[in-house]
């Protein structure tokens, strides 16, 4: 495949429409279970106003809302959006505190230091795109909130886990980091493992990139 394919076919991958017929293609796509380093991070924080970006079919928001959490679950997908909000339906009052919008993050801007909590999961898009969504949802950040980041090391594709072969979409915690004015934020940028099983069943060490800093 030339560069201009792999270039086309990877702004592709960024549109409602790819996204829509992924999450049609079947029942469920993801687990349904909240991300452990959301959970990790948020153990003992007051609940407050959260944004989920990327949110799915919503169980990251669902599970903060189930914590007291009121939650905007943003995704360019209005099928995962539909999902994600029969789930939360399905858990009564709960919904009530959940808000879904259908954005595209190549150019959405939220309100600034609306935010409590802000959360990107697995949110993988061309560098210069990237550099730019993180600064924007740095800006939505109030003082004393936490900005939460989380993407799939590059070392992954050095493993049989079959990750796409984009090195250009992924990223380390450090690149996160190089975004921020540490004059205005705790930083935290690390690079914890995780076993799991490769397809062909034989144990492997993944890494994440996980970047949390909270507004000074």
């Amino acid at each position: 495949m030339t560069d201009a394919h792999t270039q086309q076919a990877t702004e592709i991958m960024f549109t409602a429409e790819f996204w829509d017929e992924r999450y049609g293609s079947k029942e469920r796509i993801w687990s349904g279970n909240p991300n452990p380093h959301l959970v990790a991070t948020v153990a003992g924080f007051t609940p407050g106003e959260a944004l989920d970006v990327g949110c799915g079919e919503g169980a990251d928001a669902i599970w903060l809302a189930a914590q007291g959490w009121r939650v905007t679950g943003v995704d360019v997908s209005g099928v995962a959006l539909g999902r994600a909000a029969a789930v939360a339906a399905e858990r009564g009052e709960l919904a009530e505190r959940i808000t879904w919008q259908q954005v595209d993050v190549l150019s959405w801007d939220p309100a600034p230091a609306r935010y409590d909590l802000v959360s990107a999961q697995f949110m993988h898009l061309p560098r210069p795109a990237l550099e730019a969504l993180h600064r924007r949802l740095a800006a939505v950040v109030r003082p004393g909130g936490t900005l939460l980041i989380v993407g799939h090391h590059p070392s992954d594709l050095e493993t049989t886990i079959g990750r796409p072969r984009l090195p250009e979409l992924m990223f380390t915690a450090e690149q996160v980091a190089a975004t921020l004015d540490e004059r205005d934020w705790q930083i935290s940028a690390t690079t914890p493992g995780r076993d799991i099983t490769d397809p062909d069943g034989n144990p492997v060490t993944i890494h994440d990139a996980v970047l949390t800093a909270t507004r000074r």
